[in-house]
């Protein structure tokens, strides 16, 4: 089982919202629910080769198969699995906007360590076809902290390393704000 109780009350914390103790209590008896979780999330993107490419080669997933039919690559890092969709016609596709399409606003991925988003943040400064919204800072008031980037075909992703993965000395220090 998973440590709900740390990572629902700060994603909830960083929409304002008040999450009930009870959800935050992995030690309360209850029954499991009919819901369990994320089995993968299904992504379409304009540039099926330079997105897989990124998954692969930058973030560490591995190919698990794909339909070059479809066409699709499935890609997985032992924890998420994600399907990369083909668009039928790039050239008229229509790119997404956060804030006037219904749609998955952004997905955010887990870090091991503040070097490790640090590391990232570097690569990706200078990898083709990524554009970072901004790079490592607090998530609210902090200590987490997290970047977000647009991948080569425009998907918003989320970078975050929680509190929980910090040292007492890495959740002391000063927003690292390094708006790019």
């Amino acid at each position: 089982m998973r440590p709900i109780g740390l990572i629902l009350p700060l994603a909830a914390a960083a929409m304002g919202i008040t999450v009930p103790a009870a959800a935050q209590d992995d030690a309360a008896p209850q029954e499991e629910a009919a819901v369990l979780g994320l089995n993968h999330i299904g992504l379409t993107v304009s540039d099926l080769d330079a997105s897989t490419a990124l998954f692969v080669d930058v973030l560490g997933f591995r190919r698990a198969g794909g339909d070059p039919d479809y066409p699709a690559n499935f890609v997985f890092n032992g924890e998420i699995f994600v399907t990369l969709w083909q668009v039928t016609d790039a050239e008229s596709a229509i790119a997404f906007n956060r804030k006037n399409n219904v749609g998955l606003h952004h997905m955010a991925i887990t870090m091991r360590d503040l070097t490790a988003l640090h590391a990232l943040h570097e690569t990706l400064k200078t990898y083709p076809g990524v554009e970072i919204e901004f790079g490592p800072e607090f998530l609210g008031n902090g200590p987490t902290t997290h970047m977000m980037i647009r991948d080569p075909s425009g998907l918003r992703l989320e970078f975050v390393v929680p509190r929980g993965r910090m040292s007492a000395e890495e959740q002391a220090l000063p927003n690292p704000r390094s708006r790019d």
